[in-house]
C-alpha cells in the first residue's frame, strides 16, 4: 500500500530535527548516519530516499532557522513575528536570550556550527551564508532610513548577535556569560536606534 502524500515530507521533517539536534550537541564530524537516523526513529537504510550526502543534510539543516516558520516556538517565553516592523529588535533579544543559551539542541545553527562550516564543502558554506544573508535582511528591515548605512548596521548587529552567542557559551563562568550576553544585547539594540526597555512580558536577558 503507497505512502500518503504527506508522508515523504514528514519523515524528511523528522530527519532535519534530528540531524539539527545532533549537530548542535557534538558536531558535524562527532554525528553518524546512523545515530541521525536513530534519533528521528527510522533505519539508516532510508537516508538516500531523502538526501545525497550528509553534507547535503547539513545544509538542510543550517537553513532551518530563518525559513522555518515555526522557530520562534522552539524557546518558551520568546516570541518573534517575522512578518513584524519591529522585527529587529525582537530578533536581537531572542537570539541573545537566556532561553537560546540553554537550548542547545535548538539553537540556531549559525552559533553551533560556524567552526564546522569553515571545514565542510561548497554547499554547506554557500548555505551559512544564506541563512546569514536572511537574518541582515530581516534586520534591515527595522532599520531607521536614515542615518548610518542600513545594511552595514545590519551585518554588524547580526554578527554581534551571532558571535555574541558563540563567545558566551564558551565561557565556563555562567555569570560572565550572563553580562556578554547582556552586553551584547545592550549594543545591538542601540546600533540599530532601537530602545533598551522591554515589556514585562517580553524574552527573559
Amino acid at each position: 500500500m503507497p505512502y500518503p502524500a504527506e508522508h515523504h515530507p514528514e519523515v524528511k521533517r523528522r530527519i532535519v530535527n534530528s540531524a539539527r539536534r545532533l549537530f548542535n550537541r557534538q558536531g558535524f564530524n562527532g554525528v553518524s548516519l546512523d545515530a541521525i537516523m536513530s534519533g528521528a526513529g527510522l533505519t539508516r537504510g532510508g537516508f538516500y530516499s531523502y538526501f545525497e550526502s550528509k553534507s547535503e543534510l547539513y545544509a538542510e539543516v543550517l537553513g532551518c532557522f530563518f525559513t522555518d516558520p515555526e522557530w520562534q516556538n522552539c524557546w518558551e517565553g520568546v516570541d518573534v513575528d517575522l512578518k513584524s516592523t519591529d522585527v529587529g529588535p525582537q530578533v536581537v533579544r531572542a537570539y541573545l536570550s537566556h532561553q537560546h543559551f540553554e537550548d542547545v539542541e535548538n539553537s540556531c545553527p549559525m552559533v553551533a556550527l560556524p567552526t564546522d562550516v569553515t571545514r565542510c564543502d561548497k554547499r554547506v558554506k554557500r548555505a551559512f551564508e544564506t541563512v546569514f544573508a536572511a537574518m541582515v535582511s530581516v534586520l534591515e528591515r527595522s532599520l531607521p532610513a536614515r542615518g548610518r548605512n542600513r545594511r552595514t548596521a545590519a551585518q554588524a548587529i547580526a554578527a554581534l548577535c551571532i558571535g555574541g552567542m558563540v563567545i558566551a557559551r564558551a565561557l565556563e563562568n555562567r555569570a560572565s556569560a550572563d553580562a556578554l550576553r547582556e552586553a551584547c544585547m545592550q549594543v545591538a539594540l542601540e546600533t540599530g536606534g532601537w530602545k533598551r526597555k522591554r515589556r514585562r512580558r517580553a524574552v527573559n536577558a
